[in-house]
């Protein structure tokens, strides 16, 4: 198990594994590194080198009550990438790690970045503001709030369902998926879970994805019930200079692992066209 202590003092653990061009993969809320496992098989597999991370207060990392927010995860990001030094990577990044790859790059800028994936991501505003009357109301992130300080556990185990879209009719349910859910967020501290809520909720990333400058893939599902394709990657590659979208029809929030075999493919076809 490998850990790297960030500028501040606190300690992020890591999976660093096959050799080549690296691609670096970002998790999203409640997840660890463990929810790219398939991702990082495959690529692996196919010659490059695959990193994750867990966020801090997330899976493995260190649990912290302060510094739960999206300046000090793209500043971890930047030790890690730095204590890592990689160059020409790709980055990859689902839900709000997608908000975490955007600060980053907005933030640290893209010397040591070929191009960039984002999966369902957040980006650029979740919440509803009259600027961004296609963003969900404030109520709908209070009452997730309330959901993990009242009984987290339930909270997840309810949360999988619509995370996936098995609640649609004619879905292929894993229970699986679910439970892996499930032990991903109750691996996270609460309170670092709790405060991420504002992070990937009424944080806005427009300067972050006008300041990126490399080649960006979004893929995203028009059947995401967690972040609505809307007020997300529609407006975002809208944002980007060197921006594309690719729809999954009928495609859930946690694409990734619902239809990995489609979206594997479509990444590699993105990285092999750089």
């Amino acid at each position: 198990m490998s850990y790297i202590t960030t500028s501040d003092g606190v300690q992020i653990f890591y999976k660093d594994q096959g050799q080549g061009r690296p691609i670096l993969f970002s998790h999203g809320w409640p997840l660890s590194a463990d929810a790219w496992e398939t991702q990082m098989l495959f690529f692996g597999q196919k010659g490059y080198r695959v990193i994750a991370h867990d966020r801090r207060s997330h899976g493995r990392s260190q649990q912290v009550w302060d510094g739960n927010n999206m300046d000090r995860y793209a500043d971890d990001l930047h030790d890690l990438i730095e204590a890592l030094d990689l160059k020409d990577a790709i980055l990859i990044g689902h839900s709000t790690g997608g908000g975490e790859l955007a600060h980053y790059l907005g933030r640290h800028g893209t010397a040591r970045v070929a191009a960039v994936v984002l999966a369902g991501a957040v980006p650029p505003l979740m919440a509803k503001t009259q600027a961004n009357p296609e963003g969900l109301p404030i109520d709908v992130f209070d009452s997730i709030r309330a959901g993990v300080a009242s009984n987290r556990s339930q909270f997840f185990k309810d949360l999988a369902v619509p995370f996936y879209s098995h609640n649609r009719e004619g879905a292929t349910v894993s229970q699986g998926l679910q439970d892996a859910f499930w032990l991903q967020g109750m691996a996270g501290g609460i309170k670092g879970l709790y405060d991420c809520i504002h992070e990937f909720s009424e944080v806005d990333y427009t300067d972050d994805l006008k300041k990126i400058d490399v080649p960006v893939l979004f893929i995203h599902g028009d059947d995401d019930q967690i972040v609505p394709i809307g007020a997300a990657a529609e407006k975002a590659v809208k944002l980007t200079a060197k921006g594309t979208l690719k729809v999954y029809p009928g495609g859930s929030h946690g694409l990734a692992e619902t239809e990995p075999e489609q979206f594997n493919h479509d990444v590699l076809a993105f990285i092999s066209s750089l």
